[in-house]
């Protein structure tokens, strides 16, 4: 018993070590903007720096924490999860649990949480965060049924996404575009840090024990993107069914809310706790029922995924007071500045310069890249990925601060040509470029970018007078969740390109 107590312990250890290296790097990196502006920009509040100092402290604390729990107890559970449903032989049960699960890991999802927060913030309410955290989970639930549907009967991955994006176009000639912007948004959202880690093991749980293994490796990507598309169509059918209404969307960048720095973080604690704890127990009474069923789960591998969920909930938890504490207000703040020097070439170069480093360390990133490279045993190099999606994140912040300096350019103009690039793309890249594109498009979007950058934006959108907060302020994220389906399939044509001149075998396309 002591043996396998010091086995959890050292595996703790280890992955705790190297989280809060890459996580730590992580922040040095926006820590480092944040004072280069401050010094030979703009004058950044003294006070509104400490704050996002120490707030940088509990999210590296926080993140490494939940990110540690995610790899003990989340990935484990989405493994589980996929090799129970593949045993049971009743379609109607395997699609009422995958809906179950979709719905709470979207649900528990703390970029979406924030997002969310962040729209009934600016909203002034007229948006619930709790209706935009329902309905956005049910779309996931939903997308997420047809995703694992496709894997088991071998549906072409291109046929879900060109009839999940043809429903999107259609909804999108009535929906109102204040939640135009929300809905791709919380699509990137959703596809966060707890999110993407599941969902990718519950995929290679499910295709690793199909019967046609040979096109495992194939169906080991894709569903994360499949998922995606289901909260723009639920927060679509939510405006169009809603009651028109006229909103009156307002940002606080105040760095003064309380009278003492130690009271902007001692405040946040019981709200904080109680979303934290609302938002896991439901993933922790699945997994007790899942323990139950599956019955050749050790011991110790349960004691090992209860350390995991105590490891997430404790790290979500600082992870939030870190958030609402000080880096949500310095992204603002930073966006206000930098829009008051005026010189729009200096905001466009920062908003990619942003894009670009905070991909490099981004932690949900950091695990699509590692799994494709083990699943394609090293064909694919983990550093050409990386450069592919930061380079299309840099693009994507890019031309988000540009449509906020031109109003006149909108939202639309980019999605929608820019998702018939993508959608096309599929159809001259190699299938497995387009599972691991769309797959990217959706882990882009963590925990920096749903914060920080965001923050940057509205930041930005705010001091626009000619700006709409709902309509400018929001959409960045959607921008960063397409661009790198573009560049990685851009990469993959390239890539077959280059290996059919050499006369090598092409990796099996469609």
């Amino acid at each position: 018993m002591l043996k396998n107590f010091l086995l959890i312990i050292k595996a703790l250890f280890n992955v705790f070590k190297q989280k809060l290296k890459d996580l730590s790097f992580s922040v040095m990196l926006i820590l480092i903007i944040v004072l280069l502006i401050n010094f030979f920009v703009v004058k950044i509040e003294t006070r509104a720096l400490i704050e996002f100092i120490i707030a940088g402290f509990f999210f590296v604390a926080g993140l490494t924490l939940f990110l540690t729990g995610v790899e003990l107890a989340i990935i484990p559970v989405g493994n589980i999860s996929g090799i129970l449903l593949t045993k049971n032989n009743k379609l109607v049960i395997v699609i009422i649990a995958v809906f179950i699960l979709g719905f709470f890991i979207s649900f528990a999802e703390p970029s979406l949480y924030i997002l969310s927060k962040q729209i009934e913030s600016i909203s002034n309410g007229d948006i619930s965060s709790m209706l935009i955290l329902i309905v956005v989970s049910v779309g996931v639930a939903v997308l997420m049924v047809s995703g694992f549907v496709r894997i088991l009967y071998n549906i072409s991955i291109v046929n879900i996404l060109l009839l999940s994006y043809f429903i999107v176009l259609i909804l999108g000639f009535f929906t109102p575009p204040e939640f135009l912007a929300i809905a791709f948004d919380t699509s990137g959202a959703t596809t966060g840090m707890l999110a993407v880690p599941f969902i990718l093991a519950l995929s290679i749980g499910v295709s690793s024990l199909k019967k046609q293994r040979e096109n495992s490796e194939n169906d080991s990507f894709g569903l994360v993107g499949i998922t995606s598309v289901g909260p723009i169509i639920f927060i679509m059918l939510l405006s169009v069914l809603s009651p028109a209404q006229e909103f009156s969307p307002d940002l606080d960048i105040s760095s003064f809310n309380t009278d003492s720095i130690i009271e902007t973080f001692t405040n946040l604690i019981p709200s904080v706790f109680k979303d934290s704890l609302m938002a896991f127990s439901p993933l922790f009474v699945i997994f007790i029922i899942m323990s139950f069923l599956h019955e050749s789960l050790e011991r110790y591998e349960k004691k090992r995924i209860l350390f995991g969920f105590l490891y997430s909930f404790i790290g979500v938890f600082l992870f939030l007071i870190g958030v609402n504490g000080g880096f949500l207000q310095i992204g603002s703040i930073v966006g206000v500045k930098l829009m008051k020097f005026n010189s729009n070439v200096l905001l466009i170069i920062t908003g990619f310069v942003i894009g670009f480093i905070t991909m490099i360390a981004e932690p949900a990133v950091y695990i699509l890249t590692h799994q494709i490279e083990n699943v394609t045993t090293g064909t694919i190099k983990r550093k050409v990925i990386l450069f592919a999606l930061s380079t299309g994140v840099g693009i994507a912040i890019a031309l988000s601060v540009l449509r906020i300096l031109y109003i006149q350019i909108e939202l639309w103009h980019f999605l929608l040509p820019g998702y018939i690039i993508a959608l096309l793309l599929t159809f001259f890249v190699p299938k497995i470029f387009v599972g691991i594109a769309f797959d990217a498009g959706g882990v882009a979007t963590g925990p920096v970018t749903t914060t920080f950058v965001l923050a940057f934006i509205h930041g930005i959108a705010h001091t626009n007078p000619q700006a709409n907060l709902l309509i400018h302020g929001f959409g960045m994220i959607a921008m960063v969740a397409l661009m790198p389906i573009i560049t990685i399939q851009l990469m993959g044509f390239l890539y077959n390109l280059k290996i059919n001149k050499k006369g090598e075998p092409e990796i099996e396309s469609h």
